[in-house]
């Protein structure tokens, strides 16, 4: 748990535990949960294998869709930082040869750096 440890503490950063009580029946044997972020009602989920995207939709958030990404398809990535006009983060994904990322916005509670260090750590080794 060496990453959550660097992470927690930072606002939107939530803990593996409380991932792991919600959302432990995704994970396959040997698969543990290291982070997460919550980004308004959606999360970003980091494990052992994959990333996993957790899309809350609806008014009453009873649908949801979960889209599991293992890194090793995770071709590219970049991300960028929030300026003076505009407030939000962005992430960019590209899983396999897709043309089109995968694109998501966060608010200043998330540090981009600490989930471009994740990134960077899972899909570059």
């Amino acid at each position: 748990m060496g990453i959550a440890t660097r992470l927690l503490g930072n606002a939107g950063v939530v803990e593996p535990e409380r991932l792991a009580a919600d959302y432990g029946k995704l994970l396959v044997e040997n698969e543990a949960i290291e982070v997460g972020f919550r980004v308004l009602r959606d999360l970003f989920i980091f494990t052992t294998k994959r990333l996993i995207l957790v899309d809350i939709q609806g008014l009453t958030g009873r649908k949801i869709e979960y889209l599991s990404i293992p890194y090793s398809k995770i071709t590219r990535f970049s991300i960028e930082t929030v300026g003076n006009f505009d407030l939000d983060a962005e992430l960019k994904l590209w899983i396999g040869s897709d043309p089109v990322p995968i694109e998501k916005k966060f608010n200043k509670k998330v540090d981009i750096y600490d989930l471009q260090y994740i990134l960077a750590t899972y899909v570059l080794n």
